[in-house]
C-alpha cells in the first residue's frame, strides 16, 4: 500500500496530572525529531486565572473552568492547519498570567499538559495521543522533589496542594486516559520501591487505535535476558490492548541493541539519532534512563510514521 508524506504539522498529545513526567517526554521526543523541527507547547499556559485567583475562588488548575478550554481548542485546530497562533503565557515560578507569545508552527507540534484531551474537537486534531499515568507514589515523590527544589514550594505546602487536587484529578485528569493510543506507566521495581529514577519499571499499554510496529524483533532479542514482556491484556475499560513491560535494570549494551531495533523499524529517521531517555534526577542532575529511551523511541515511531501517512486511513 503506497503512502503519502502529510503535508501539515504533525500533532502529538501529552497528558497526565501534575509532575508524571510530561515535559520530561516531549522534550526528549523533541531532541529526537531535532529541536528546529518542533514546537513544544505546554496547555497549562492557557489557565485563565492566577494562582492567587485561584485561591480565592476555591477552584484547582485541574478544572476546565479554569482555563481558556475554548481558545485552546481553536488555537489546536489552527496548528494542525499550519496557521500561527499568539498563546498565553502562564508563569509557573509565580503563579501569575504573562503577555501572549506568537508561535509559528513546525513539522511537529508537541502539546503538553493537563487537560488537552478534554473536548472531542481538540482529540481529533491530534495525531498521536500519549496518557501519562505513573504509579501514585511515584508521582508525589517527582512533585515533591520538583516543587520544592525548582518552584521553591515547602514540603507540607506540596502536600496540601496534591489533597486539595486529588478530588478533581479523579474528575478532570483520570477520565482523559481513555481516550489516548498509549498509556505509559512508570513504576518502581519491587525490589526498590524507593527508586524513582533510571532503574524504573515502563508499561506501555498500546491500543489498537494506532498500527503499533511489529515488536517481534525486540521481543526475540530479549527472550534470552530479562528485559522485555508483551501480552494480551484488557484494559480498565475491558477492551483487549497490548501490554509492554521494559525492566529498569537492563544492562547498557542491552539497551543499545534493542534502540537498534527500534531505530531499524524507522530507517526514514536514521538522521535522527542522538542522545536520548535524558532526564533530571532528584538531584537536578543530567541523568540517562534507558526504559525513558526506549519509551522515546516508540513515540517518536508513530510521529514519523504519521508524518509519512502511516496513520491516515
Amino acid at each position: 500500500m503506497p503512502f503519502k508524506r502529510i503535508k501539515r504539522p504533525i500533532i502529538l498529545g501529552v497528558v497526565g496530572d501534575s509532575a508524571s513526567g510530561k515535559s520530561t517526554i516531549a522534550d526528549g521526543i523533541a531532541n529526537i525529531l531535532g529541536t528546529d523541527k518542533v514546537v513544544c507547547i505546554c496547555t497549562d499556559d492557557y489557565h485563565r486565572i492566577d494562582r492567587a485567583t485561584r485561591a480565592e475562588r476555591g477552584i484547582t488548575a485541574l478544572n476546565p473552568e479554569a482555563n481558556h478550554i475554548d481558545i485552546l481548542e481553536q488555537h489546536i485546530s489552527l496548528l494542525r492547519e499550519g496557521q500561527p497562533i499568539l498563546k498565553p503565557y502562564y508563569d509557573h515560578a509565580t503563579g501569575t498570567l504573562g503577555p501572549c507569545e506568537h508561535v509559528e508552527p513546525r513539522e511537529y507540534v508537541i502539546l503538553e499538559g493537563l487537560l488537552g484531551y478534554a473536548t472531542r474537537s481538540m482529540r481529533d486534531c491530534y495525531d498521536v495521543k500519549l496518557f501519562l499515568e505513573p504509579e501514585n507514589g511515584l508521582r508525589t515523590k517527582w512533585k515533591l522533589q520538583r516543587d520544592t527544589k525548582v518552584r521553591n514550594y515547602s514540603e507540607n505546602r506540596v502536600m496540601e496542594v496534591l489533597a486539595k487536587r486529588r478530588e478533581d484529578s479523579e474528575t478532570f485528569i483520570q477520565p482523559q486516559r481513555r481516550f489516548a493510543d498509549m498509556v505509559v506507566s512508570f513504576y518502581p521495581p519491587d525490589a526498590n520501591n524507593a527508586e524513582t529514577g533510571a532503574h524504573l519499571n515502563v508499561r506501555h499499554t498500546l491500543r489498537p487505535t494506532l498500527p503499533h510496529p511489529d515488536l517481534s524483533p525486540l521481543l526475540e532479542a530479549g527472550a534470552a535476558k530479562k528485559g522485555f514482556r508483551l501480552e494480551l491484556a484488557r484494559d480498565e475499560d475491558g477492551k483487549p490492548v497490548d501490554v509492554l513491560d521494559i525492566a529498569g535494570d537492563i544492562s547498557d549494551k542491552r539497551a543499545s541493541s534493542v534502540e537498534d531495533l527500534l531505530w531499524n523499524l524507522i530507517p526514514e529517521a536514521q538522521h535522527l539519532r542522538g542522545n536520548v531517555g535524558r532526564f533530571r534526577d532528584a538531584d537536578n542532575h543530567l541523568s540517562i534512563s534507558h526504559p525513558l529511551a526506549l519509551s522515546e523511541l516508540l513515540i517518536t515511531y508513530h510521529m514519523i510514521k504519521a508524518a509519512l501517512g502511516h496513520h491516515v486511513v
